[in-house]
C-alpha cells in the first residue's frame, strides 16, 4: 500500500486528474509525446494528501467555517486560511510516506537540486485553469527539503488567492484535493512561454512565443518584459526584442536569486529564429495530443527543449464544428437578440429549431455564419446595413474581416438569407395590417395550447417538430417582415430628413412616443397600473417587501386588499407571465414560474409613482409626439419647396405610428410559444423523474431536444454527459462572447470611428434623444433591481424581460445595442435619454456614480 502514494510521471497520463492533480496529469501526458522531453520526476499522490488531512480532525471544522465566508470578506479568508496553512504545515509526514517519497528521490538519481510542484485536482482543467493559485518551489536541496516543501504544497490548496478563486467559481473547498509534483531541476540558458494560439484575438492558426534569459520564473513574476515572437504557418512573422536586464539563477546552496545580465547581452533575443519555429512545432504536436491549444512553460538547455508545464488555455472562446477547411465569418446571435448569457443545450437547441436560419452553437452561445453573404457583393451592403442598424460594433467587425483580402473570398450571389418572397415589397400604411397580424399570432398559439394538451411521450416530441414548423411560418410571414420593415424603414427616413433640412436630431425620436401596439412598452405600463392597485394595502406591500420565495401570491389572499393584489398580479402574469430576462433561453424561469422575479419593480413602482400614472404617462407622450409633428411640419413649410417636404414628413410620420410598435410583437409570439413549448416538455420531464429515468426534471435543461426525445423513447440518460454538460455551461457563463468570430478562432472587435465626444467620455450609439444626469445604477439581475426615481439604469443588455425597469428609470446606457434593439425602441417610446454599445459599461461605471448620458450626441460622462 506504501506505493501508492507515489507515481513516476511515466505512469500517468491525464485521465488521472483525480489522482495526481492536473499538472501531474499533464506532465505525465507530455512524458508520453514522442518528441516531447519533461524532466524526470515523479507525483505524491492525493493518497498522500487524504492521509495527511485525516491526522487533523480540527481541519474539518475550519473547512466549515471557511464555506460559510463571503468571497469579498477578504480578512476573514485571509485568517482562516492562514490557520489552516499553519494546521497542515505541523503535521509530522507519516514514517512510510516519507520513506516512499525518500525512495522516489533515490530512483531519481542524484540532481543538484529539485522542482517540487503543487498539482491540485482543480487545476489545469479544460474549463478552469486555477494558474497561479498554489505554490511551486525551485531548486530545492536533499531529502529533507524536499519533504518539507512538499508539506508547503499540500497548505498551498489553502492560500487566500486560491480560496478566493474557489469561492466566486462556486467549488466546494472539499473537493479539491492536492497532490505535489517533484522533478529533477532544470537550469536553462532560456525559458518562457508558449501560446498555441494568440491568447489576445483568439486566432488558432498564430502562436506566440514569451521567452527571457535564466528561469521562466523571471517572466512569471513580471522581473522582466519578455521577447515576444508571433509564429504562422511556420514563420516568425513578428517579434519584439526587449531590453531583459535580470534574470532568475539557481544558487548554489538552494533557491533562486536574480542576477544582472551583461549589458552585451540585454538586447540579444534569447531564442533564434529556427528555435522559435523549432519550438512552435512542438507546442503543435502537444496541442494535437491534448485536442485544444495549450499554454506550455518551456525551459532552452543546450539546444534541447525541455516541456515543465503544459495547460488549457481556458480563455479562448470555442469555434462552431463545420467539418471543412474553408474560411468562415460567424455573427452573434446574442447580441442581435440582446442577450449575451451562455444558454442551456435544450435552450440552443430549441432557438436551432425555430429560427429562420442555421445557426452554430459554440461557447453556449449561437452563431450565424455570414461568409456567403459577405462573399456576395450583391448581397454584402445589405448585409452590413442591416447588421449596422443593430449594432453599429458589429458591423465595423465585418469591415475589418473585409479589410483582409485573402480571408472571405469573392462568390456570385446565391441569394441567401434573403427575406420571404414578398417581404420586401412594400405596404401601404394600414393600422389594420398590424391588427390582422395580431390576430393571426394569437390564434396560432391558442391552436398550439389546445393541441398540446393531449401529447405526451415521444409523440409530444414528434408533435413539437410539426409545431415548430407552424412557428417558423408565422414568424416568415412576409407581411410580418413588410410590416417591421416599413416601421424601421420610416423611423430611419424620418431622422435622416429632419436631421438634413432642419437640423434636428431629436425630432424623429419624440416622434414615437406612446405609439400604439406596442406589447413591450404597454406591459410596462401595466405593471404601473399593478402598483396601483398594492399602494393603498400596506399589509400587502409589507408583505411584499419580505419576499424570500414564489409562494407569496397564496400568503397574499390571507391580508386585508391581498385578493385584489393576487388578482391584479395573476392577470398581469397571464398576459406578460410568459416573459423573463434572457428570454430566448427557453430554459430560463419565466415570470410565471418565478414571479418574485417581479416584486421588486412592483415595489419601486409602489414607492415611485402616484396613482393613474401608466395613463398620464402614455397621453403625455401621446401629446408630446403630436405637438412635435405640429411643430415639424410648420417649420418644413416655411422652407423651399415646404409643401412637399412637409406632405412627405407626413406621410412618414403616419407610417411610423402604424408600425413601428409592432417591431416588438414577433418576440412576444416566439416567447408566448416558447412558454408552452417548456410547459409540456417539463411535463414529460417530471413523468421521466417518476420513472427513475432522471434524478432531476431540470437535468433535461442539459440535452438537445433530439436527445431529450431519445430519453423519452429508450428511458435511458447518460448521467456523465449531464454532469459534463453542466460543468461546461459553469465554465461558458466565464467567457465573453464576441460579435464576430472566424473559424480561426480569432475574435474581432469593432471600434467607433468618431472623434466628437469629450475626452474621457465612454462612446456608444446615439439611439433616443436627450440629455440626463443622475445616479447610475449598475445592474446585472432584474430581481435585483432597487431603483429610485431619476437613476440611470446601466446594465449589459435589455431584452423585453428587462422593460418593467424602464418606468421608473430616467435613462438608459447598455453595452449592447443598435438604433433598433429592444431597449432603444422602448427608451424612444418612453422618451429616455439612451446610448446603447457602450463597451464594458458596467465595469467603468461604478454603482452609485453620477454620470450624464447624452442620448443625442452617443456618449456618457462620468461626473466628479
Amino acid at each position: 500500500m506504501i506505493e501508492q502514494y507515489v507515481l513516476d510521471l511515466q505512469e500517468v497520463d491525464e485521465t488521472q486528474v483525480a489522482v495526481v492533480g492536473g499538472k501531474g496529469a499533464h506532465l505525465g501526458g507530455l512524458s508520453r509525446i514522442e518528441g516531447i522531453r519533461v524532466p524526470d520526476g515523479f507525483c505524491v499522490t492525493t493518497d498522500a494528501f487524504r492521509r495527511i488531512m485525516a491526522e487533523a480532525p480540527s481541519i474539518d471544522d475550519q473547512l466549515d467555517r471557511l464555506s460559510r465566508l463571503h468571497p469579498d470578506d477578504r480578512e476573514a479568508i485571509r485568517t482562516l486560511s492562514a490557520q489552516l496553512r499553519r494546521t497542515i504545515e505541523g503535521i509530522a509526514v507519516p514514517d512510510d510516506l516519507a520513506a516512499a517519497i525518500t525512495r522516489a528521490l533515490a530512483r531519481l538519481g542524484e540532481p543538484s537540486g529539485y522542482a517540487v510542484r503543487s498539482s491540485a485536482t482543480a487545476e489545469d482543467l479544460p474549463t478552469a485553469s486555477f494558474a497561479g493559485q498554489q505554490d511551486t518551489y525551485l531548486n530545492v536541496m536533499g531529502p529533507t527539503a524536499v519533504l518539507q516543501h512538499v508539506s508547503r504544497c499540500w497548505a498551498s490548496l489553502f492560500t487566500e488567492r486560491a480560496v478566493t478563486y474557489r469561492q466566486r467559481n462556486g467549488i466546494d473547498h472539499r473537493t479539491v484535493l492536492m497532490a505535489v509534483v517533484v522533478q529533477r531541476m532544470v537550469f536553462p540558458h532560456a525559458a518562457g512561454i508558449l501560446f498555441t494560439a494568440d491568447p489576445l484575438t483568439g486566432n488558432r492558426k498564430v502562436a506566440t512565443v514569451d521567452a527571457g534569459f535564466g528561469l521562466g520564473e523571471a517572466l512569471v513574476s513580471g522581473l522582466v518584459n519578455p521577447d515576444v515572437f508571433t509564429v504562422r504557418d511556420g514563420e516568425v512573422v513578428a517579434k519584439a526584442v526587449a531590453a531583459k536586464r535580470r534574470a532568475v539563477h539557481a544558487r548554489s546552496a538552494g533557491g533562486t536569486q536574480e542576477v544582472a545580465i551583461d549589458p552585451r547581452r540585454q538586447e540579444e533575443p534569447a531564442l533564434t529564429d529556427a528555435q522559435v519555429v523549432r519550438l512552435v512545432e512542438l507546442g503543435r504536436r502537444i496541442e494535437a495530443h491534448f485536442g485544444r491549444p495549450q499554454d506550455i512553460e518551456w525551459c532552452l538547455l543546450d539546444d534541447d527543449f525541455q516541456m515543465v508545464q503544459s495547460r488549457p488555455i481556458t480563455t479562448l472562446f470555442p469555434v462552431p464544428e463545420t467539418g471543412d477547411q474553408e474560411n468562415h465569418v460567424y455573427v452573434s446571435v446574442g447580441h442581435g437578440q440582446m442577450m449575451t448569457d451562455a444558454m442551456k443545450p435544450l435552450g440552443l437547441s430549441m432557438w436551432q429549431l425555430t429560427a429562420l436560419v442555421p445557426m452554430h452553437p459554440a461557447g453556449g452561445r449561437l452563431f450565424v455564419d455570414v461568409t456567403r453573404h459577405l462573399a456576395s457583393p450583391a448581397s454584402r451592403a445589405g448585409l452590413l446595413d442591416a447588421l449596422g442598424t443593430d449594432d453599429l460594433l458589429t458591423r465595423d467587425a465585418l469591415e475589418t474581416v473585409l479589410d483582409r483580402d485573402d480571408f472571405v473570398p469573392s462568390l456570385p450571389d446565391t441569394g441567401a438569407g434573403r427575406p420571404p418572397e414578398g417581404a420586401s415589397e412594400p405596404i401601404g400604411t394600414d393600422p389594420a395590417v398590424v391588427t390582422r397580424l395580431i390576430e393571426r399570432s394569437q390564434a396560432s398559439i391558442a391552436a398550439l395550447e389546445r393541441d398540446i394538451r393531449t401529447k405526451s411521450g415521444p409523440a409530444l416530441f414528434d408533435f413539437l417538430l410539426e409545431a415548430f414548423e407552424e412557428h417558423k411560418r408565422v414568424l416568415g410571414d412576409p407581411l410580418s417582415f413588410q410590416a417591421i420593415m416599413a416601421g424601421k424603414e420610416a423611423t430611419r427616413w424620418l431622422g435622416d430628413k429632419l436631421r438634413e433640412w432642419l437640423g434636428d436630431k431629436n425630432a424623429a425620436d419624440k416622434l414615437t412616443l406612446s405609439t400604439p401596439d406596442n406589447v413591450t412598452s404597454e406591459m410596462g405600463l401595466a405593471l404601473l397600473d399593478v402598483a396601483d392597485v398594492i399602494r393603498p394595502h400596506p399589509e400587502v406591500v409589507a408583505l411584499l417587501r419580505d419576499v424570500e420565495d414564489d409562494g407569496f401570491l397564496d400568503e397574499l389572499a390571507k391580508l386585508s386588499g391581498g385578493t385584489e393584489a393576487r388578482d391584479v398580479i395573476e392577470d398581469f402574469l397571464d398576459r406578460y407571465g410568459m416573459r423573463c430576462a434572457g428570454e430566448i433561453d427557453i430554459t430560463r424561469p419565466r415570470w410565471r414560474e418565478r414571479p418574485s422575479t417581479l416584486v421588486p419593480a412592483i415595489l419601486d413602482n409602489v414607492r415611485n409613482f402616484e396613482p393613474g400614472a401608466a395613463e398620464r404617462r402614455f397621453e403625455h407622450g401621446r401629446q408630446e409626439a403630436q405637438k412635435t409633428e405640429q411643430d415639424v411640419l410648420s417649420r418644413l413649410r416655411a422652407l423651399p419647396d415646404g409643401g412637399r417636404k412637409a406632405d412627405e414628413v407626413k406621410r412618414m410620420i403616419d407610417r411610423v405610428r402604424a408600425f413601428i410598435g409592432y417591431r416588438e410583437y414577433p418576440k412576444y409570439d416566439i416567447v408566448g410559444r416558447y412558454f408552452v413549448y417548456k410547459l409540456a416538455l417539463l411535463e414529460e420531464a417530471e413523468r421521466l423523474v417518476r420513472a427513475g429515468v432522471l434524478p432531476e426534471k431540470e437535468d433535461v435543461f442539459y440535452l438537445t431536444f433530439q436527445e431529450f426525445h431519445d430519453v423519452a423513447r429508450s428511458h435511458q440518460v447518460d448521467d456523465q454527459l449531464v454532469r459534463q454538460r453542466k460543468d461546461a455551461f459553469r465554465a461558458y457563463h466565464a467567457l465573453t462572447p464576441p460579435r464576430v468570430l472566424t473559424s480561426d478562432g480569432e475574435t474581432v472587435a469593432g471600434v467607433y470611428r468618431r472623434d466628437d465626444a469629450p475626452a474621457g467620455a465612454l462612446i456608444g450609439v446615439p439611439v433616443s434623444a436627450g440629455t440626463v444626469e443622475g445616479r447610475a445604477r449598475v445592474i446585472l439581475d432584474l430581481a435585483e433591481a432597487d431603483l429610485e426615481t431619476g437613476d440611470i439604469l446601466v446594465t449589459a443588455c435589455t431584452d423585453p424581460g428587462w422593460t418593467p425597469l424602464f418606468v421608473g428609470i430616467a435613462g438608459l446606457v447598455t453595452e449592447v445595442g443598435g438604433l433598433m434593439t429592444h431597449g432603444a425602441v422602448i427608451a424612444r417610446e418612453y422618451g429616455l435619454p439612451a446610448v446603447v454599445g457602450v463597451e464594458r459599461a458596467t465595469r467603468l461605471i461604478r454603482d452609485g456614480q453620477r454620470i450624464r448620458v447624452h442620448g443625442t450626441d452617443g456618449y456618457v460622462e462620468i461626473l466628479p
